[in-house]
């Protein structure tokens, strides 16, 4: 079990690794060895997240989401296939700490008496201004 907060845990078996050859810079190594990580996680699938923790996350993870709900993290920062799985781990569970906690609610302001006024003081003054420049009817 992959400890995420104190009450959300995910289970090991919940993630897939595959790895492939990384791009970039790395001479031979780049060529040769499958170096970079590509995790996935079953977001809408996992039994250890709480409907709402799985919504947010699918909000938080644009577009790493695959149409089915699946949560993809490529890791190739490092040279070795064991830093980037740490780095792909870490990704996730950080991912997953961002949406295990709830948006602070909103709360409605309203405009002060002051910026009020000044408003209704600066319509005045424009209204003035364009009042000037209107066509004075002409004397007979």
């Amino acid at each position: 079990m992959i400890r995420v907060t104190g009450k959300i845990a995910i289970d090991e078996r919940e993630i897939a690794e595959s790895f492939v050859r990384a791009s970039g810079p790395g001479g031979q190594n780049v060529n040769k060895l499958a170096t970079a990580v590509q995790l996935r996680f079953d977001v809408r699938g996992s039994p250890s997240l709480p409907g709402d923790v799985k919504a947010r996350l699918e909000r938080l993870a644009g577009t790493r989401l695959t149409r089915d709900g699946v949560l993809v993290i490529t890791a190739q920062r490092h040279r070795t296939q064991a830093r980037n799985r740490q780095d792909a781990l870490a990704r996730l569970v950080d991912l997953i700490r961002r949406a295990a906690t709830p948006p602070a609610p909103r709360r409605p302001t309203k405009p002060t008496a002051g910026s009020r006024q000044r408003r209704i003081e600066s319509k005045k003054r424009r209204g003035g201004i364009k009042q000037l420049r209107q066509a004075k009817p002409a004397f007979d």
